[in-house]
């Protein structure tokens, strides 16, 4: 009975992630983004050509779905990335050559995120695709993907979102 009153007074354990939440922080800022609904110039690329409009975005989630795809919060990546934290930046690192998310740098001042960068690499015997992606909250979004598959060539990518005030 004893050891059964000591257990319903231990306070809850909690579990928080091994890296930065890449997933939580965009879904807070998307929410923000989703609220404020701000106008972007939003210019597409695609192998030198390039179109430019203002627009206003329905769903930031899908629209920054590349950067929160980039979580590597996934039980299944524990120990899969190097850590490098020195207080303004704060760098991961694939320890594995499979693993898509090959480096994320996260820029921090005053305790809050100035830009994030993200690079992935997916290689197959059919296509080879290199994406970096670029993120400074309230102002920027970039994505750069370069796209190498075989017997159709090669295509350049790029997607740029500069976020109204």
């Amino acid at each position: 009975m004893l050891a059964f009153c000591l257990q319903a007074c231990k306070p809850a354990v909690t579990e928080k992630p091994g890296y930065f939440d890449i997933k939580a922080y965009f879904a807070s800022d998307t929410a923000k983004l989703n609220r404020l609904n701000p106008l972007v110039q939003k210019t597409v690329t695609h192998n030198g050509v390039s179109e430019t409009k203002k627009i206003k975005i329905d769903d930031w989630g899908r629209e920054l779905d590349l950067f929160i795809g980039a979580d590597i919060n996934k039980p299944a990546l524990k120990n899969s990335y190097s850590v490098v934290d020195n207080g303004g930046f704060l760098i991961y690192k694939a320890k594995y050559p499979e693993l898509k998310m090959r480096e994320t740098v996260i820029k921090r001042e005053g305790g809050k995120v100035k830009w994030i960068l993200i690079y992935n690499k997916t290689k197959t015997f059919l296509y080879q695709t290199s994406e970096k992606l670029s993120y400074y909250p309230d102002s920027l979004y970039l994505i750069e993907k370069d796209q190498k598959v075989r017997l159709m060539g090669n295509n350049h990518y790029r997607i740029e979102g500069v976020i109204g005030k």
